[in-house]
């Protein structure tokens, strides 16, 4: 019996859309974990209700003019979590790493964002993290935690050495973080340079900045949208992207390279599911636009 079939359960299918795995290019999997969550926990019911979500909206996607339903996708259910942080990443390390070695793409729903960490762990230290996030979590330790979702960045980039990290949306940090993102050599661009430069001008930073990169994964903290577009999140933080910019950025970063992405940190409880309708939305848009640059 394979890993995925071991540590995972059945759920509902993303996008209600199913290929077998062995005919998947990509293949989603939910992570119901928020054990280390410190404001709003409740992001282990975000699988379940993004999948619920992408049920019921359209899937045709008009920035690309593809229909994600048409993506080769598999769902292979959530994660089991076990009752420790560092217990779980492990297994999601697993699972991701048999994943990779199949050749498929991970589409992981968080959970909140500490699970990056586990499944970077299974990527490599030739690829590069791009995270879209209010928070650079980069702190070394936080609450008495030390692995938690807002110290794993900091982990990841000890721990992994990624060929590089660029975070995108930055707008709530400590003096800590900036000290270490400058002395590692942590790319961040904020929400008022984006304003600033126009979204045109970050972008052309962001693919100068990865221009010598082979592999990226994308990983999605959904607070980088202002709470009016997004209310549902664990640390909900003024003053962010909207939708419209959110995606423009999203989608000029889906290219090719992408080997695996997450989307996390939705607390779908705290509103009246527009929060999860957004997350469905961002899936199907990424699916699409990794689909679209590989067929060139």
């Amino acid at each position: 019996m394979s890993y995925r079939e071991f540590l995972t359960s059945p759920s509902p299918v993303f996008s209600g859309c199913q290929t077998t795995f062995e005919d998947a290019e990509f293949v989603v999997l939910g992570v119901p974990f928020d054990a280390t969550s410190t404001y709003r926990s409740g992001a282990r019911f975000a699988p379940l209700a993004i999948r619920e979500a992408s049920l019921n909206i359209e899937a045709y996607s008009f920035r690309t003019n593809m229909d994600a339903g048409g993506v080769n996708l598999c769902d292979i259910g959530d994660l089991v979590p076990a009752g420790r942080v560092d217990e779980t990443l492990k297994q999601l390390e697993m699972v991701i790493k048999e994943l990779l070695t199949a050749k498929k793409t991970p589409v992981i729903i968080g959970g909140e964002h500490t699970i990056t960490l586990g499944a970077m762990q299974s990527v490599g230290k030739g690829t590069a993290v791009v995270s879209l996030d209010a928070h650079l979590d980069l702190r070394d330790e936080y609450m008495g935690r030390t692995l938690s979702h807002t110290t794993f960045m900091r982990r990841l980039d000890e721990k992994v050495r990624s060929k590089k990290i660029l975070e995108i949306g930055t707008r709530a940090v400590c003096k800590e973080e900036l000290e270490y993102a400058e002395r590692s050599d942590i790319k961040f661009l904020t929400v008022q340079q984006i304003r600033r430069e126009g979204v045109k001008n970050i972008l052309n930073t962001a693919k100068n900045f990865l221009a010598d990169v082979e592999k990226i994964y994308l990983t999605i903290d959904f607070d980088v949208l202002d709470p009016a577009f997004a209310p549902a999140v664990q640390n909900p933080e003024p003053d962010g992207l909207d939708m419209r910019v959110f995606l423009d950025i999203l989608g000029s970063l889906c290219d090719r390279r992408v080997v695996g992405l997450d989307l996390v940190e939705v607390t779908p409880h705290y509103d009246n599911g527009v929060t999860a309708i957004q997350a469905a939305k961002t899936m199907f848009e990424v699916l699409c636009c990794i689909e679209k640059a590989r067929k060139g």
